[in-house]
C-alpha cells in the first residue's frame, strides 16, 4: 500500500476491489482553522461549517484542473445560510449565516440542531463547455450527514455512507479546529447489483405487495466495516488517512491513491471588486456611501476593502 501525501488538508481516494466498493477520507486542519477562527464563530456554528467544508471537499475533490463545486444549504434553523466553495484544483472557502440572538437563547442541549428544515444544493461547474449540474436534497432532521445520503439514494442512486467529524485539538501553538469525512460507494460493474431499495408505495391499492428488498452482501459488509470509524480517528493528527484506511478495510485489501491537497484561498480579489462595483448604477453606488466612502467587505475572507466614489463616477 503506497501514497503520497495523506496528511493534514487533503483528500485520499481509496478502493477495496473485492467489495466493488470506493471511497475518499478527508482531514482538515489549517485550512478549516483559518476559515473558522477568522469569523470568530461560536463553537456550536463553527462545527456545523466545518462539516459542511469536510463534506464539500470529499466531493469537489473528483474535478480535476478545473471547475468550481458548491456546498450551500438553505434552511429555517438558527443556521440559515452554509456556503461552501472549492474551486479546483485546491482552493477552499466557507461562510456561516446564523442569528446570534436565537443562538445565545437556546439551550445547551439544542445547539446540536442548528440546522432546521430546508434544502441541500450541490453545485458543479465543470467549466468549457460543461454544462452546469445541480443536485438538491432535503435537510430534515437537522443532519449535513443525512441530506448527503438522501441525495445519493434518492438523485444519484448510489449506496452510500457518509461520517463528517469535526473538533479541537490542543496544539503547542493553541486550540486548532479540524474536520474529517469518510466517504464510501458501492460501486459494482454490474447495475443490478447496485439496485437501491424501491420507496414504500403509499397510498397503492390494499393488497399490493411490496417486494422485498435484499441489499448487496459486500455492499453490507462494506458499510459496516465503514461504520466503525470513530470520530477521534478522523480528528487525530497523528493518523494518517492511509492508515486509517488500512485499519479499516485491510482484511479485505484496500488501495490508496494520489491524495489531493487543498488549501484555504477566497476568489475575491481588487480587480474583481472593483469590476462589480462598475457594473452597478450610479444611483446603487451613491447608496453604497457612508462617510464618503464606499467599503465592501468579503464575506468569505473577511478582508476590507474601501474605495473613493470619484473613481467610479460615470
Amino acid at each position: 500500500m503506497t501514497e503520497i501525501f495523506s496528511g493534514d488538508d487533503a483528500v485520499l481516494p481509496f478502493a477495496v476491489e473485492a467489495l466493488d466498493m470506493r471511497g475518499r477520507i478527508a482531514r482538515l486542519g489549517p485550512a478549516l482553522d483559518t476559515i473558522l477562527t477568522r469569523h470568530a464563530y461560536p463553537a456550536p456554528v463553527a462545527k456545523l461549517l466545518g462539516e459542511a467544508a469536510a463534506l464539500c471537499v470529499l466531493l469537489g475533490t473528483t474535478l480535476k484542473d478545473e471547475g468550481r463545486f458548491q456546498l450551500q444549504t438553505r434552511t429555517d434553523g438558527v443556521v440559515d445560510l452554509l456556503v461552501v466553495d472549492f474551486d479546483a484544483p485546491d482552493r477552499l472557502r466557507a461562510f456561516a449565516r446564523f442569528d446570534a440572538k436565537k443562538l445565545a437563547a437556546l439551550a445547551e442541549g439544542d445547539r446540536e440542531h442548528l440546522l432546521g428544515r430546508g434544502h441541500l444544493a450541490f453545485t458543479v461547474e465543470q467549466g468549457g463547455e460543461n454544462a452546469r449540474y445541480q443536485g438538491i436534497a432535503p435537510v430534515e432532521a437537522g443532519s449535513l450527514e443525512q441530506a448527503a445520503l438522501s441525495y445519493f439514494t434518492q438523485s444519484e442512486q448510489i449506496p452510500s455512507f457518509v461520517r463528517l467529524a469535526v473538533g479541537q485539538v490542543v496544539t503547542p501553538q493553541g486550540s486548532q479546529w479540524r474536520a474529517g469525512g469518510l466517504l464510501a460507494q458501492f460501486l459494482p460493474s454490474s447495475p443490478e447489483r447496485q439496485r437501491m431499495a424501491d420507496f414504500h408505495p403509499g397510498d397503492a391499492p390494499e393488497g399490493h405487495v411490496v417486494p422485498e428488498f435484499s441489499e448487496d452482501d459486500s455492499w453490507t459488509e462494506a458499510r459496516l466495516l465503514a461504520a466503525t470509524v470513530e470520530d477521534h480517528e478522523l480528528l487525530d493528527p497523528g493518523l494518517s488517512s492511509a492508515d486509517l484506511a488500512w485499519r479499516l478495510f485491510n482484511e479485505r485489501g484496500v488501495t490508496v491513491f494520489t491524495a489531493r491537497t487543498l488549501r484555504q484561498a477566497c476568489r475575491c480579489s481588487d480587480a474583481r471588486i472593483e469590476e462589480m462595483l462598475r457594473n452597478f448604477t450610479q444611483a446603487e453606488r451613491d447608496d453604497m456611501v457612508h462617510d464618503g466612502r464606499i467599503t465592501v467587505t468579503c464575506e468569505f475572507c473577511s478582508t476590507k476593502r474601501v474605495y473613493d466614489p470619484a473613481d467610479f463616477k460615470v
